[in-house]
């Protein structure tokens, strides 16, 4: 299975990279602003499978640049699942929780009503629309709370905070699943491979880390097991004002992507421990 990877150096590019070959695209290759370098690389590759694992990730910079991240999140990888459509290939593309309005504290389903509350969310809305406009088969994953050994995410964050803290204030009622990036590389290829040989299963899909938890937590767990003395303190998201809304309620339903493929939640402490793991090994 020849498997084209849109994305490099991101958290799940990089995953997919270690699991096996895939032809993994860079901006340098393919510039996700520019849609139309995108469709001539799936032409130039010709790939049995395209996973789209790159997108605009700047939360908060979103707000000011809008228009690129809708260019980035929307309208390429529309363009992408044209191209696919039109060669018969299946795409994998990943979203993410934001297209919720976070309200509620009951586990979002693939089917509840889409309400952005920040243009990262919108412009990851657009996307999923143009994905399934263009009529082809598709999985769409979204998941939620990224986190691995790469790139920039709130486990690094955490750990580079401890190099100088003995204390830390935590948003403790924002609640989610961590989602190892490791786990969303497999699924990936899983349903890959699975869309090839059932195209029936095209549709969304939730994805995302259990048990359910709050940033406070999540951090609290990071430093037990990487030894860390630190104190964390649970603070409201208010009292940690950012540019773009987060969702309060980022818990995501993953009972569809069971059924259809066989996939569990991952356990995202186990994933924590691979990924200190993984961090510990590059220090050395």
């Amino acid at each position: 299975m020849k498997i084209l990877v849109f994305g490099k150096t991101g958290q799940v590019a990089t995953e997919l990279q270690r699991r096996g070959t895939v032809i993994a695209l860079g901006r340098e290759a393919a510039d996700l602003s520019d849609p139309s370098a995108c469709v001539a690389a799936i032409e130039t590759h010709a790939p049995d499978v395209v996973i789209n694992a790159a997108a605009y990730t700047a939360v908060d910079r979103a707000e000011e640049e809008e228009p690129l991240a809708t260019v980035i999140n929307g309208e390429t990888p529309g363009q992408i699942a044209r191209a696919c459509t039109a060669r018969g290939i299946p795409l994998v593309h990943i979203s993410t929780d934001y297209v919720f309005d976070g309200s509620g504290q009951a586990p979002w389903c693939e089917t509840d009503p889409v309400a952005p509350q920040n243009a990262y969310g919108r412009s990851k809305l657009a996307g999923e629309a143009a994905v399934i406009e263009a009529g082809g088969v598709y999985a769409i994953l979204r998941t939620a709370w990224v986190f691995s050994a790469h790139g920039n995410n709130f486990v690094k964050t955490m750990l580079r905070l401890s190099e100088t803290r003995d204390s830390l204030n935590v948003v403790e009622d924002q609640i989610g699943g961590p989602t190892p990036a490791a786990a969303i590389a497999d699924a990936c290829l899983l349903i890959a491979a699975e869309l090839i040989r059932a195209p029936q299963k095209t549709g969304l899909y939730h994805f995302a880390g259990a048990p359910e938890v709050s940033w406070k937590t999540f951090a609290s767990e990071i430093f037990s097991q990487a030894g860390c003395n630190v104190t964390v303190t649970g603070i409201p998201a208010s009292d940690y004002p950012t540019p773009a809304s987060r969702p309060a309620n980022s818990r995501l339903d993953c009972g569809s992507i069971k059924a259809a493929f066989g996939i569990n939640q991952p356990d995202w402490r186990a994933g924590l421990y691979n990924v200190l793991t993984d961090l510990k090994n590059t220090a050395k």
